[in-house]
């Protein structure tokens, strides 16, 4: 039995805070949290922060964020006392990406905005896991198709270090009840309909009846919606 196996069975029927203090007891400075910033993050941001105020927490600013994920980053850092580390994609990089495919090319082609998320999240990603074991992220089963397969503990290939989804079994309403109950800073894009959060020309609101992951890429099918974070 390899290591994700054995974590699995080992953790499977665990609590959420219990696979956090776990992990964070394990793997100490070797583990971090990728958050978006979005909901689940958020929820996920509060309980490492309560288990370890010194546990590394951080985000990717692509720059092209929503003014609403600015204001959320800052109420975060002040309840929890904390500067969260930010990652900026690469100038020279998002330079040379305007002049061959322009502002908003990414709206053209399936290659072009996977281009754009490449530059603007995945190098920068790249540099934030660099040194870790292990990372966490706030994925969970159904939030989409894509996602549907995914385990409580998996071994990322693309990053080459385990990945933690320890809200993997949550619903939508098990995160809104954790954040209502705690004070969790929230973005307030999720009250005008935007469960899923991500680069300002790249997300919409969503409409009654629609997939919670809807309004990321809207314009792509349902099977290309991941920009390279999770390999799903």
């Amino acid at each position: 039995m390899n290591i994700i196996d054995e974590l699995n069975e080992k953790l499977n029927e665990s609590s959420t805070k219990k696979i956090i203090e776990y992990f964070l007891g394990q793997y100490k400075h070797k583990i971090a949290l990728a958050s978006s910033l979005g909901a689940e993050d958020q929820v996920l941001t509060d309980m490492i922060f309560k288990v370890n105020k010194e546990s590394k927490v951080f985000t990717l600013d692509t720059g092209r964020l929503n003014p609403e994920t600015y204001e959320v980053m800052d109420a975060t850092n002040l309840k929890y006392g904390v500067k969260l580390d930010v990652y900026f994609p690469n100038l020279k990089d998002v330079q040379e990406l305007y002049k061959t495919q322009g502002v908003n090319g990414h709206y053209e082609s399936i290659e072009n905005r996977k281009n754009c998320c490449a530059i603007r999240k995945i190098e920068p990603l790249k540099r934030a896991l660099k040194g870790l074991d292990v990372w966490f992220t706030g994925l969970r089963r159904s939030q989409s198709i894509t996602r549907e397969e995914m385990k409580l503990v998996e071994w990322d290939e693309a990053f080459n270090l385990i990945k933690v989804n320890p809200l993997i079994n949550w619903t939508q309403e098990d995160v809104w009840d954790y954040i209502k109950t705690n004070s969790v800073p929230y973005n307030k894009l999720h009250d005008k309909d935007y469960p899923s959060i991500g680069c300002a020309p790249c997300t919409r609101a969503v409409k009654d009846g629609e997939d919670i992951r809807a309004g990321r890429w809207w314009w792509e099918n349902p099977e290309h919606k991941e920009c390279g974070l999770h390999k799903k």
